[in-house]
């Protein structure tokens, strides 16, 4: 019978992994509104960057490609949202919506398609890709009691997520192009005034949160479900992301607390002993949603100034008004 030690711990690990994807998303989305707009296609995005990188570690079993096919996918839908929304002014919102749509039948769509062509029905990733993607051995390190499998035993992309969180918060924070990214999601005519090129600023940073989705994407398609192509399968990740900006303060650091939070309650139904708790499991699968919007009402009726959304996000910025 296994200990409740193992249960707890195999609990905490499980919940790691699913925070990865959301902490992607969430980094993307953060990077997105600092730059003063808020793209609600967080889901479709991720849902490119698992398309595209199912696909190229398919056809070229290359760790490297699959990667930066789907951080290249999530930034191409993010392409798309820019130009309708930085360009041509379109709704931010419905822009954003519509994204969603979009990423999510494409994908759909070219998963089976890939399936349906395969030889046998199905698609078999080759053993070096996934030995690429899957949690690596770290030596002493691994072995430790209790941090070694907590810390020291996961994907490539759980570190490279963990890095993106910390250069995040260090360029925000601490670099002159940081400064001036907060200033355009603050006031965009006024950034404008001191010479900083506002819509250069917008799309190279929506750009870079679209890639970012993308590469939450990758993580679902290539190691949460090792390679093998689901329908739906994102399952409303990219949703909780953009709630957990609002949990995050659109603080990167932070967002990593978030992620863990909520991929603990994402995974909570697997490791409830039956005989314990007598809860139909359709709870805990709407347990994540639920506390996205109790969160969503807490933070919008408690937040301190300084520590709500950039003040142009949601607004397109006409540089003839200024």
């Amino acid at each position: 019978m296994t200990s409740f030690y193992d249960q707890a711990l195999a609990f905490l690990y499980a919940a790691v992994l699913a925070a990865v994807p959301l902490l992607y998303g969430t980094l993307g989305e953060i990077i997105t509104q600092k730059a003063g707009s808020i793209n609600l296609g967080v889901e479709g995005m991720m849902y490119l960057g698992a398309i595209a990188g199912f696909a190229a570690g398919s056809a070229t079993a290359s760790p490297l490609l699959t990667i930066l096919a789907g951080f290249a996918a999530g930034a191409f839908g993010a392409l798309i949202y820019a130009f309708l929304t930085v360009t041509l002014k379109a709704n931010q919102n419905v822009t954003g919506l519509t994204l969603t749509v979009f990423g999510t039948g494409v994908a759909n769509f070219i998963g089976e398609q890939i399936k349906t062509n395969a030889p046998v029905g199905t698609v078999f990733m080759s053993d070096s890709l996934k030995g690429a993607l899957t949690p690596l051995h770290l030596g002493p390190l691994t072995e430790l009691p209790v941090a070694g499998r907590l810390l020291f035993n996961h994907s490539i992309l759980t570190y490279l997520a963990v890095c993106c969180a910390i250069l995040m918060s260090l360029y925000l924070n601490r670099t002159r192009q940081g400064l001036n990214l907060r200033a355009v999601g603050e006031n965009p005519a006024a950034a404008d005034a001191m010479g900083v090129p506002v819509a250069r600023y917008k799309y190279a940073h929506i750009l870079v949160g679209g890639g970012l989705s993308g590469l939450g994407g990758v993580y679902i398609s290539m190691v949460t479900c090792l390679g093998n192509w689901q329908p739906n399968i994102v399952a409303g990740q990219g949703w909780i992301a953009v709630a957990l900006v609002i949990f995050a303060m659109w603080k990167p650091l932070r967002s990593v607390v978030g992620s863990l939070v909520f991929g603990a309650l994402s995974v909570l139904r697997l490791y409830i002993p039956r005989d314990v708790a007598d809860i139909p499991g359709a709870i805990f699968s709407m347990l994540p949603f639920a506390v996205t919007c109790v969160v969503l009402v807490i933070s919008s009726i408690r937040m301190k100034p300084e520590h709500r959304q950039p003040a142009s996000c949601g607004v397109n910025y006409f540089r003839e008004e200024r």
